[in-house]
């Protein structure tokens, strides 16, 4: 076997980078490596800036021209840029020392800006750069990609209880027959699950900290006294769109980052238990599922139209969660001021929201191809006339009948009833003539309470 080194999607050891690359491409900026530099030449430019602004007097204001150059180095990073600080990284043996390093390299050309290249990371430890960068990264790719995503999943499970706010559907509880619902009803139920789940991720508020090595500006404090240092490092990261975190050893503790990935997983929980319930309404004929021209369903069995979609919807929310859970547990907890466990575990971050890209796109598939099959759904609703057990001794209960309860289990309980049979039951039964008729005119597809209105207001 003779398997090239050099990546691509079909040698790729994760999927994330093969198979499903295309659907982790809007996260590559954010996330990857390369993002994660982009990041940090971000950081470190803003940190440089606001210095010159601070009144050193050995770091006069940048002219225009300097600043717009610094501006120029961020948004104009590119993959050859992170290929450098990459060689950088060869000798230094040291991944922000390198961005240091590649940025000094940058304005070494402008005189005013060489000038001041010493106070490029002035009294920043790497993780004041890090923690910085992960917060601008984490809250981008939430806002830029997973609450849109979320969002557009939500709104199609929405169009999906409206449309079926109607359509009666024989509830199962325990997996046996049991008050009806609507199928729009269902839906709505998962919206509203996930309307809250996306409002808890919106929530999360990303904390960082700009305050040296232990989190007590030692070395700020050493070089300028005067300085109100916890004050100007607030307004560096305010101007990032980020809210300082006071107190911290030498990392941020990430509470805030754990907050969000148990958020996120706490959506995928809701997302892979609408899969399953698809998975077994596509099991019991009550969708079919829109079939592409060219597809094969089984290597041996040509009838098959398997419910793909929400099976790989459902194992990769399981390989998100099992990353996002890791991440929730492991980064808020470092022993003493810092040791370097949690900086491995957060190069995964690409990897857990990029498995969620994966499920999501799988479901918003597989719900798109679905198809109501109108005649299974109502054949199964039409055949369960024992559902009706429940109002027929819930009226009897209140016109005080005897052993209500007791007279319908012996009626229905583990052998059904058809029509015929409750018709004569409600027919003997010393009811008022009202709610005798109310029951005689029910049937299975009506008993649907305020489902289809709760349905129509989601």
């Amino acid at each position: 076997m003779q398997i090239a080194d050099q990546l691509s999607q079909l040698n790729a050891l994760s999927p994330l980078d093969g198979r499903y690359a295309a659907k982790g491409n809007p996260l590559r900026a954010t996330l990857s490596e390369a993002g994660f530099m982009a990041h940090r030449v971000e950081v470190e430019v803003a940190w440089l800036i606001g210095l010159s602004d601070a009144g050193l007097p050995e770091l006069p204001t940048f002219s225009q021209a300097a600043r717009a150059q610094l501006k120029a180095l961020v948004d104009n990073f590119s993959e050859a840029d992170a290929a450098r600080i990459k060689d950088i990284e060869k000798v230094t043996n040291h991944d922000v020392k390198a961005v240091e390093y590649w940025l000094k390299e940058q304005v070494a050309g402008n005189a005013e800006l060489a000038k001041a290249a010493e106070f490029i990371h002035f009294a920043c430890t790497s993780e004041d750069i890090n923690n910085t960068s992960h917060a601008l990264m984490l809250s981008r790719a939430r806002d830029g990609f997973l609450l849109p995503r979320l969002t557009e999943l939500a709104a199609k499970l929405r169009e999906l209880a409206h449309t079926y706010a109607d359509q009666p559907l024989l509830s199962r509880t325990h997996g046996q027959p049991a008050s009806p619902s609507t199928l729009g009803k269902e839906f709505a139920n998962v919206v509203a699950r996930l309307d809250r789940a996306i409002a808890a991720v919106a929530a999360v508020q990303p904390l960082a900290k700009l305050n040296g090595a232990t989190g007590n500006y030692n070395a700020h404090i050493s070089a300028y006294p005067e300085i109100n240092w916890p004050a100007f490092s607030a307004g560096v990261l305010n101007a990032l769109g980020l809210e300082q975190n006071p107190y911290s050893i030498q990392i941020e503790p990430h509470d805030w980052m754990a907050a969000l990935f148990d958020a996120v997983a706490r959506a995928n929980t809701i997302i892979l238990d609408l899969n399953r319930d698809i998975w077994g309404y596509i099991s019991l004929g009550y969708f079919k599922q829109r079939l592409k021209e060219g597809e094969v369903g089984s290597s041996t069995m040509p009838h098959k139209v398997n419910p793909i979609d929400f099976e790989n919807s459902e194992g990769n929310i399981g390989l998100a969660n099992a990353v996002l859970r890791h991440l929730s547990e492991k980064l808020p907890v470092s022993r003493w001021q810092r040791d370097l466990t949690d900086s491995t575990v957060l190069r995964n971050l690409g990897v857990g929201f990029g498995y969620c890209a994966v499920a999501w796109d799988a479901c918003l598939r597989g719900l798109n191809k679905l198809e109501l099959n109108a005649a299974a759904i109502d054949a199964d609703i039409d055949n369960c006339w024992e559902v009706l057990a429940e109002p027929v001794q819930t009226v009897m209960r209140r016109y005080g009948l005897p052993q209500p309860y007791e007279q319908l289990k012996a009626l229905t309980r583990g052998k059904g009833i058809n029509q015929q049979g409750l018709t004569e039951f409600i027919q003997g039964l010393d009811l008022p003539a009202e709610p005798k008729a109310r029951l005689l005119a029910m049937t299975p597809r009506s008993y649907v309470g305020l489902a289809a209105e709760l349905a129509r207001k989601i």
